[in-house]
C-alpha cells in the first residue's frame, strides 16, 4: 500500500466531542480556525434521567459527537480553545476525549502510513477501520471492503465540513451530508480492506474522502 507519508511524521490524533445539540457546527467553527480543516458530526442521544430538568422541560438528551483529526500539537492546542470556548468544566456543557490514529488516508496535508511499525509493542488482534464519503457512496465503500476480505460494516449518517466544502446559501455555509462506514477487521486484512478502498472510491483525490484506523483492544460479538 503506497502513500505519502506526513513529512514530519508527527502522531495524529482523533478528536471525539459529545455536545449539546445544535453545538457541532460551532464546534467544527472553532477548530477551523484553530489549524483543524475539516470534521464530522454525528447525531446522539444522552441517556442521563433528571426529574426536575424534565419537569422544567429542559431535559432535552439530544446530542451531537463530533470527529476531529489532527497532529497531535495543533489536536491539543486546538481542544485548549475548544474546552474555554464551551466550558466543558460545566455541568451539562460536553465532554471531549483524544484517541491515537494508526492511520490516515485521503487527508493530503498529512497522509500517514507506518506508525504501526514502531508501535509494534502494541499487540492488538483488530482495528476500526472507519471511512467518511459523500452521502450516497457508503455502499461502494461496502462493495470494495468485501473484496479486500471484509466481512461486512456499519453505515452511519452525518454530515461533514471540510476544505473541499464551501457551498454556501444566503451567505451561511451548507454542510453537505455524509455517510461514516465503520469496519472491525483483523489486522492481517486491513491493509487489503484499505487497499481496495482507496482503489475503487479513489479515496486520495481531492474530495473523495478519508479513513482512519484505529487500534481496537477488545471484542465481543465477532465470529
Amino acid at each position: 500500500m503506497e502513500t505519502q507519508n506526513c513529512p514530519d511524521k508527527k502522531e495524529l490524533e482523533l478528536i471525539c466531542m459529545i455536545v449539546n445539540f445544535g453545538l457541532g457546527s460551532k464546534v467544527i467553527k472553532i477548530a477551523k480556525k484553530n489549524g483543524i480543516s475539516g470534521g464530522t458530526v454525528f447525531l446522539g442521544r444522552g441517556t442521563i434521567k433528571n426529574r426536575i430538568l424534565e419537569f422544567l422541560e429542559l431535559n432535552d438528551s439530544r446530542k451531537e459527537i463530533v470527529l476531529l483529526i489532527a497532529d497531535k500539537t495543533t489536536a491539543h492546542q486546538a481542544l485548549g480553545v475548544l474546552n474555554k470556548e464551551l466550558a466543558f468544566h460545566k455541568p451539562n456543557h460536553g465532554i471531549a476525549f483524544t484517541i491515537s490514529v494508526a492511520n490516515l488516508l485521503g487527508k493530503k496535508s498529512c497522509q500517514y502510513q507506518d506508525n504501526m511499525v514502531k508501535r509494534g509493542e502494541e499487540n492488538t488482534m483488530y482495528q476500526a477501520i472507519f471511512t467518511i464519503v459523500d452521502r450516497g457512496n457508503a455502499e461502494d465503500v461496502i462493495a470494495a471492503a468485501n473484496k479486500g476480505g471484509a466481512r461486512g460494516g456499519t453505515i452511519i449518517k452525518a454530515r461533514g465540513s471540510g476544505i473541499h466544502e464551501t457551498h454556501t446559501l444566503f451567505s451561511m455555509a451548507i454542510e453537505p451530508e455524509k455517510e461514516m462506514v465503520l469496519i472491525i477487521s483483523k489486522n492481517e486484512l486491513t491493509d487489503s480492506i484499505v487497499s481496495s478502498i482507496r482503489e475503487h472510491i479513489h479515496i486520495d483525490e481531492p474530495g473523495k474522502g478519508i479513513i482512519f484506523i484505529l487500534d481496537v483492544n477488545k471484542t465481543y460479538g465477532l465470529y
